[in-house]
């Protein structure tokens, strides 16, 4: 998401390069680019033109900061007009006086509300709450199957009467149920349809007034661009929404929805969608959104993910064992599923500054060759996991390696090279020294080597 509209303001910048100050004339390039950079993103036309005529009052008549190029002066009135436009802050759930706190989720067919139902209710788990999913959706086959299916998969319990009841009535029930058991959140499921229609919008604003939900949320798809917008507009008129739910941004969307939502409904994007796993949904932090968008990364999302995936009693043992060059193949596969667990590669890269530039093919390409090694390791014993330098000494070990892997021996020898090389490398970085270069293979000797050699697959120490 956003990397064709990260691309596009890349060329921006490069308009001002060179200039003394920010004025009026130099300044038109560069906005051009910047609008038509949000037209092709699919952001709502309305919210182009105020934010184009936001970015030049900000911009005009800035004098250059003693260090700082106009061109990145420019950069950071982008940025703080993105911010202002997706929310300038993150918006919290808004909580009863006393439990339950009531949400209830709006949406057209298709969006992914009932899964963004258990994604919330896994959210408030995490908090130490105590929340309950109310089915309604008496219409779409297997809606409620679905949400009962989620409900089990995150431990969370649905309440549930069948489909010949009454919408307005099952969510009273489940109110009052919840309410009675003591539970502190209810995440209530409607039923969506393929487009806006009268009797949908009467039964919502029906079961809105009936349990007076604290939180109204309007699940959106980031793919629809655009029509997110008047989506948004249609749903606030009618039902009156108190936040959006972005869906799907790890999809190929061109991330004009999150520009949109918030400004022509006023109110706040509160969560967003970043994959179909139901721990794929994290609150939206407009600046880290405008980070993203930038290319700048997103540091601080990046550290809670590790935070709530590593346990911090074994990340010290990690560091004692690559300080002393213990750090193994065993380890290295714990590193990997670590990785998973916080989501794709690509996504985890993402996050980290200046790797916006890293094209979807290498990517895909580093996704590949950790695989292959992740195979490899496999078919090793736990002894030659656990000492891999047997490996560099015995061509019958790496023999059968490739046999059980479905690689050759060749490619198994890369692996064990450049895991002995990785391991060497981030002993001395650990220690506050930088490796050598040609003991990383950087060297101008290997090279010289490798052009002699015939040509081999990549081996994850060179990605």
């Amino acid at each position: 998401m956003f990397e064709a509209l990260s691309e596009q303001l890349e060329a921006a910048w490069k308009k001002l390069r060179g200039q003394d100050k920010l004025t009026p004339s130099n300044i038109q390039e560069a906005l051009k680019v910047v609008r038509r950079a949000l037209i092709d993103a699919d952001v709502n036309v309305q919210v182009v033109r105020e934010f184009i005529q936001g970015v030049e009052a900000r911009a005009v008549g800035k004098e250059v900061i003693a260090g700082v190029r106009p061109d990145q002066q420019f950069i950071k009135v982008v940025y703080d007009e993105l911010v202002q436009v997706m929310g300038t802050e993150q918006a919290p759930l808004m909580e009863a006086p006393e439990a339950p706190s009531i949400i209830l989720m709006a949406g057209l067919q298709g969006t992914g509300k009932t899964t963004a139902a258990a994604k919330l209710a896994l959210y408030l788990k995490k908090q130490d709450k105590k929340p309950l999913l109310v089915a309604t959706d008496i219409y779409r086959p297997a809606a409620i199957d679905q949400l009962q299916t989620l409900g089990r998969q995150i431990q969370v319990p649905v309440f549930a009467l069948g489909t010949d009841v009454n919408p307005v009535s099952i969510a009273e029930q489940g109110v009052a149920h919840a309410r009675s058991e003591g539970y502190d959140w209810v995440i209530v499921d409607t039923a969506g349809r393929l487009q806006i229609d009268q009797d949908m919008m009467a039964e919502l604003a029906q079961i809105k007034a009936a349990i007076q939900p604290q939180e109204v949320l309007l699940v959106v798809d980031a793919m629809t661009g655009q029509e997110a917008a008047n989506l948004t507009r249609t749903f606030h008129e009618q039902i009156g929404i108190t936040g959006a739910i972005l869906t799907k941004l790890d999809g190929d969307s061109r991330g004009g929805a999150a520009l949109s939502v918030r400004h022509i409904s006023g109110q706040p994007i509160k969560f967003m969608g970043t994959g179909e796993k139901v721990e794929a949904l994290q609150p939206f932090y407009p600046e880290r959104m405008a980070s993203r968008i930038l290319g700048m990364g997103d540091v601080l999302t990046l550290v809670e993910k590790a935070q709530e995936a590593v346990d911090l009693a074994d990340a010290e043992r990690m560091q004692e064992k690559i300080l002393r060059a213990q750090f193994d193949f065993t380890d290295f596969v714990q590193q990997l599923r670590l990785l998973k667990n916080m989501g794709s590669l690509g996504g985890f890269l993402k996050l980290i500054p200046g790797m916006n530039q890293i094209k979807p093919e290498q990517i895909q390409q580093a996704e590949k060759q950790l695989k292959r090694a992740e195979a490899m390791i496999n078919s090793m014993t736990p002894m030659e996991r656990q000492q891999p330098d047997i490996l560099a000494s015995s061509p019958s070990r790496r023999r059968r390696i490739a046999r059980g892997s479905g690689h050759t021996e060749a490619e198994v020898q890369k692996l064990v090279q450049d895991f002995q090389q990785m391991r060497t490398m981030m002993q001395r970085m650990s220690m506050g020294g930088m490796p050598n270069m040609a003991a990383t293979g950087m060297g101008s000797g290997r090279s010289a080597r490798r052009k002699q050699q015939p040509k081999k697959r990549k081996g994850f120490g060179q990605l």
